[in-house]
Parts: structure tokens; C-alpha cells; sequence
């Protein structure tokens, strides 16, 4: 007897990758700018709920060791992969708090905050980010469908558009490893030289802790919305 396969899911997956491949610059620009401030010294904090919590300690295992080749490690740190931190906090202030108060500890002008969620509706990564701007730091996001809370509140983010979790988290593998080969291509240009002119210096750092304060943030204090959506 013949089996009929059902191939649904690749059906979706192909239809959604359509559209991802014109993020390909987006992500090239991602891993070019990454590269780049972590020669210079700054870091890398990922975080992410469930399967995206895998997809993203994948990212940080690819930056500290290595991609394809040989080459220098970067500070790359996912924060869920810390059980004691993470159940503590949930215990003592609330699984809101995981990751906002890790990115708090960790976090300086400068680093870069990534967040990955399907939804794009997570509470914890919300948090994290409005934190990571009270901080100066850069947000990016990858989500489902667009629009969505955390891409209403980050700096850029990449949408995948499909209608299936699982889809959304395959090809955000995709987008980890493009990232990864961009970063590296920037790493085998010496545009993450940590003895280049690429370093960032203080007033650098200082441009995005003033735009958290005077772009991300009224003069009370309250959250507000923003990003620009980018799928």
C-alpha cells in the first residue's frame, strides 16, 4: 500500500520563504554592525521563551565558538541558559522580570539586545527590551507576522510571514545562521579588529543612551511604542 506523505509544512515553509529572502540585507547589515561593536568591545545578550530560547543559545554558541572557520570568540551571552538567575528572579520578582533585570545586570550602552519570539507578544521580552533602552542599548527582534508588541518596541526587527509557529522558528534558524555569515565576513574583513578604528569610543556610546533618553522615552517615564517593521 502506497503512503500518501503530506507536505504541508514544506508547502508553507517554501511560500514563506519567498518573502524572508528579501530580508537578506537587513540581516547582512545586522551581522556587519555586530561584528563591529563586538570587536569593539560591547556584547551580545539573546534571549527567548521555549523553541526560541534554543534557536537563540544557538546564535550566542556560534559567536563564542565559532561558525564555519577559525576566528577569535565574541562575547555573545544567552540569558535563559542561566537556570539559577532565570528561576530565582521568576521566584522572587516574576517571570516578567527574567529577562529585564539579567539584561539590567549585564547590559551597557552600547551591547546589543536580541529577542526572539513567534508571537511577538512575550511579556519577558517586552520587559527586556524597554529595559535595554532605559540602558542605551540597541534592540533588535525576530518575530512572527508583523505587526506585533516587540516590534512595535524595538529598534529593527526581522517578521517572518507565516501562519505556523514552526515555520516561523525555521527560518528563524535560517536568519541565525545568514547573521553568522555575515558576521564573519565583516570579522574576515578586520572590521571587528579590536585594534582598528572601528572601536567605539565614549561619545559613541553615549548617541544611543541619549536617544533612550530623549527619543524612547517621555519626560514622565512611560513606556511608548516604537520601531519601524521591517517584513
Amino acid at each position: 500500500m502506497k503512503t500518501v506523505t503530506d507536505t504541508t509544512h514544506c508547502d508553507d515553509l517554501m511560500k514563506a520563504l519567498e518573502t524572508f529572502r528579501e530580508r537578506g540585507p537587513l540581516i547582512g547589515r545586522w551581522g556587519t554592525e555586530l561584528a563591529r561593536r563586538l570587536g569593539a568591545g560591547s556584547r551580545l545578550l539573546v534571549a527567548g521563551n521555549g523553541g526560541s530560547a534554543a534557536q537563540a543559545q544557538h546564535l550566542t554558541a556560534e559567536l563564542v565558538g565559532r561558525y564555519r572557520d577559525d576566528r577569535p570568540p565574541f562575547s555573545a551571552v544567552a540569558l535563559h541558559a542561566d537556570t539559577s538567575s532565570t528561576t530565582a528572579i521568576a521566584n522572587d520578582y516574576g517571570v516578567q522580570e527574567v529577562f529585564a533585570r539579567q539584561t539590567a545586570a549585564h547590559g551597557r550602552p552600547g551591547d546589543v539586545l536580541m529577542l526572539l519570539s513567534t508571537s511577538g507578544a512575550s511579556a519577558n521580552l517586552l520587559s527586556a527590551a524597554d529595559r535595554a533602552h532605559r540602558l542605551g542599548m540597541t534592540v533588535w527582534a525576530l518575530t512572527g507576522r508583523a505587526p506585533n508588541p516587540l516590534q512595535l518596541g524595538v529598534d529593527e526587527a526581522l517578521c517572518v510571514d507565516a501562519p505556523v509557529s514552526a515555520t516561523v522558528q525555521e527560518l528563524h534558524l535560517v536568519a541565525v545562521h545568514m547573521l553568522c555569515e555575515a558576521f564573519d565576513r565583516a570579522v574576515e574583513r578586520g572590521e571587528a579588529d579590536r585594534g582598528s578604528g572601528a572601536r567605539v569610543d565614549g561619545e559613541a556610546l553615549a548617541r544611543p543612551l541619549a536617544r533612550a533618553r530623549s527619543v524612547g522615552r517621555p519626560v514622565d517615564g512611560t513606556p511608548v511604542t516604537r520601531g519601524k517593521e521591517q517584513a
